[in-house]
């Protein structure tokens, strides 16, 4: 090959390198103009148990309009989940260099925790319409510890003496997570509001295909999706959802390929005042289509699971130029497939312009009806 195409070649390595790794694992909900940016990750089905969207990302009014402007957003994530002997063979698959399918032959139990981990995401929504609507971009960067057990024995045979693996193990790693840019786009329309977003994945984080516990997910992923609000501020009320769908690329260290995955997420809340707001959150994660690929030792592994919990905000002023937003949500889980399943936490802290032209909001204006 010539010098020349040696170089176009490289380039255009490059370029499909960067197109796979643009945008990441996070969520944007606007409150009253505060943006709050969510991402975790852990032993959640897919590979291991573990797949790219984090349920829970997207709730209340995730389409409303953003005030123009830099935001930063802090989370705080916990959770505690178990699963039975699937994913505790998922979990194995890598680690022991097993080389047979599953058969269900297997006493085990796989449990994991985020304890917690913590996401600074700072973003910046433009002024500037683009194509009639509101564009922002955002950036994530994890920081946590994450644990995960699994203890396991294996039975199975290949068509003369049986024979039998055990291996009980815990781990704990500590670090960064990948890296989550995003960009997403608004319109309003009075009490009705539209977004569409793109996100991604960044392998940045810590990730070692030996190990039960990571912080990374060892592959590439694009999701993209779009969110309805509903927002009457008259009566305080309010309703969003937010429908995506998330590729995922073959993860090169193992040669497992996760299936397409649906996620669904949703919150309504009431308005008390214009700082307070309580309400309901919730979600609804499905695989679409089967998991593949040469180092896939547990057929199609489609996952799903359900989860719902209550919410509480607190919108507070910081100066005449920016607000504060305090948002506490928890989520139960049930209806789990092929992932782990429990509960998980989530507290924010969100730094964001005030609307212009007025105070940030104050405790001693209620909201009508």
């Amino acid at each position: 090959m010539s010098l020349a195409g040696k170089v176009r070649c490289c380039i255009e390595k490059f370029w499909q390198s960067l197109f796979w790794k643009f945008a990441a694992r996070i969520a944007v909900v606007p409150i009253a103009g505060t943006m709050v940016v969510a991402t975790a990750t852990g032993p959640l089905a897919d590979e291991g148990g573990v797949s790219f969207w984090v349920p829970g990302f997207f709730g209340s009014l995730a389409a409303a309009p953003q005030v123009p402007g830099f935001s930063f957003g802090n989370i705080l994530y916990v959770s505690q989940v178990s699963a039975g002997s699937n994913v505790a063979f998922a979990k194995q698959v890598s680690l022991g260099n097993i080389n047979l399918n599953f058969n269900n032959n297997l006493n085990a139990n796989v449990h994991g925790s985020a304890e917690p981990l913590y996401l600074a995401a700072p973003g910046y929504t433009f002024a500037t319409p683009v194509f009639g609507g509101q564009f922002n971009i955002s950036a994530a960067i994890p920081y946590g510890r994450i644990e995960s057990s699994v203890d396991a024995t294996i039975m199975a045979s290949l068509g003369g003496p049986g024979f039998t693996i055990g291996r009980g193990l815990t781990e704990a790693v500590t670090g960064i997570g990948d890296i989550a840019p995003m960009a997403s786009l608004r319109w309003n329309f009075g009490v009705n509001n539209f977004m569409t977003y793109l996100t991604g994945n960044l392998t940045t984080g810590r990730y070692n295909q030996q190990r039960i516990a990571n912080l990374g997910i060892g592959h590439n992923a694009i999701d993209a999706g779009g969110s309805y609000t509903y927002l009457d501020e008259k009566a305080g009320r309010e309703f969003s959802a937010t429908l995506g769908f998330t590729y995922n690329v073959e993860n090169q260290h193992t040669n497992y390929q996760n299936g397409i995955d649906m996620h669904l997420d949703w919150g309504a809340s009431q308005f008390l005042t214009k700082q307070w707001l309580v309400g309901l959150v919730g979600y609804w994660y499905q695989q679409l289509s089967c998991d593949s690929g040469s180092g896939d030792r547990v057929g199609c592994f489609e996952s799903r699971v359900v989860g719902v919990g209550p919410q509480i905000g607190y919108i507070f002023p910081i100066s005449k130029d920016l607000q504060g937003y305090l948002n506490l949500k928890g989520y139960g889980e049930f209806a789990a497939q092929n992932r782990p399943d429990g509960w998980n936490a989530w507290l924010t802290f969100a730094i964001s312009p005030a609307a212009p032209g007025q105070p940030p909001p104050s405790a001693t204006r209620m909201i009508t009806k």
